[in-house]
């Protein structure tokens, strides 16, 4: 491929789009993530008595249950990653290999 290609390619303004739309979402989920995970680590630090508080008299606690909810929330996260590419980020990629094919 040459320059000039390379050149074309990345003032295209649908791969700019593309671009745009990818990082947006990348950076975007990637903060989620790192709040709710350095948010259950800020916990654990700094209440760790709340979060080893028993739920109903058993020997499940508070912070299993936060645990696994920050676990889950991954698998969410991951899921809203795959249905935007999908939905949004495919069909563009798609249209911009379409347009720009030589």
């Amino acid at each position: 491929m040459s320059p000039h290609d390379l050149e074309r390619i990345s003032q295209h303004p649908d791969f700019i789009q593309l671009v745009r739309r990818k990082q947006r979402l990348t950076w975007s989920l990637t903060a989620a993530m790192l709040v709710i995970y350095y948010g259950f680590v800020l916990l654990v630090a700094f209440a760790p008595g709340a979060l080893g508080q028993s739920l109903s008299g058993g020997v499940t606690s508070v912070g299993m249950l936060v645990g696994v909810g920050v676990i889950l929330l991954s698998f969410a996260l991951t899921g809203i990653y795959v249905a935007q590419t999908n939905s949004v980020i495919d069909p563009l990629n798609d249209k911009v290999k379409e347009v720009l094919a030589p």
